[in-house]
C-alpha cells in the first residue's frame, strides 16, 4: 500500500508520507529568495521506457554507464529535482523544498534568469510522445495545492517555456487545462 502524503510540508521542507531519496545535487537557495514557480518536467529513463530505479539512480549519482546505451551521456549529470511522480501516482522525494534543486538549468521566466533560485521543479515520468496517466495529473494536483500552502506561488510553466530551444517537456501531450485550477497565468 502506498504512503498518502500529507497536506503540508513539514519544518526540514519535506512531505509527510513520500518516500525520500535525498539527492546531492541541490543547495542553498540565495538569501531572502522567494519561491514563487512550480517547473513542470518529463523524463523516463531509458528514454521512452517506463519503471525501474534508473531516474532515482540519476538523481542520486548511482546511474551505471554500462546499463544501457544511454547511459554513458547523462550518468555525469549532477542534476536532481524536488519531486517525481511515477506513472501510478507515488511521489518521491529527493530535494527538501526549501534548497534548491537542480533542475531547470540555464533557464529564464518573465525576465528572471536561474529559475532554480525561485522554484520548485516536479518531474513526471514521462515523454513528448506519450499522455501521461491520471493517477498523475491527481498527485501533481494534491501537491501543487501542498506548495501552495506552503509558498506564495504565482507561477507555473513547462521546463520548455523556461528554457526554449534547449529543452522540449513536458511535452505537447501534457494537458495543461488539468492543472487549471492552479491561478499561475495558465
Amino acid at each position: 500500500m502506498r504512503a498518502v502524503p500529507g497536506d503540508l510540508l513539514d519544518s526540514g521542507g519535506l512531505l509527510p508520507g513520500v518516500r525520500y531519496a535525498p539527492s546531492p545535487n541541490c543547495d542553498d537557495r540565495p538569501a531572502g529568495e522567494i519561491i514563487s514557480l512550480v517547473v513542470i518536467h518529463a523524463i523516463s529513463l531509458p528514454p521512452g521506457e517506463f519503471g525501474g530505479d534508473a531516474i532515482e539512480r540519476l538523481f542520486t549519482n548511482c546511474l551505471d554507464p554500462a546499463e544501457h546505451p544511454y547511459y554513458p551521456e547523462i550518468y555525469a549529470l549532477r542534476v536532481s529535482a524536488h519531486f517525481l511522480i511515477r506513472r501510478d501516482g507515488a511521489l518521491i522525494q529527493f530535494v527538501p523544498c526549501h534548497r534548491r534543486a537542480w533542475h531547470a538549468g540555464l533557464s529564464n521566466w518573465r525576465g528572471r534568469d536561474r529559475c532554480n533560485d525561485f522554484s520548485i521543479g516536479i518531474e513526471l515520468e514521462g515523454c513528448d510522445e506519450m499522455s501521461f496517466e491520471d493517477a498523475q495529473y491527481h498527485a501533481l494536483a494534491r501537491l501543487l495545492r501542498v506548495l501552495k500552502r506552503s509558498y506564495p506561488l504565482t507561477d507555473i510553466a513547462g521546463h520548455a517555456e523556461i528554457a526554449p530551444g534547449r529543452k522540449t517537456d513536458p511535452g505537447p501531450k501534457f494537458d495543461w487545462t488539468r492543472v487549471a485550477g492552479f491561478d499561475a497565468g495558465k
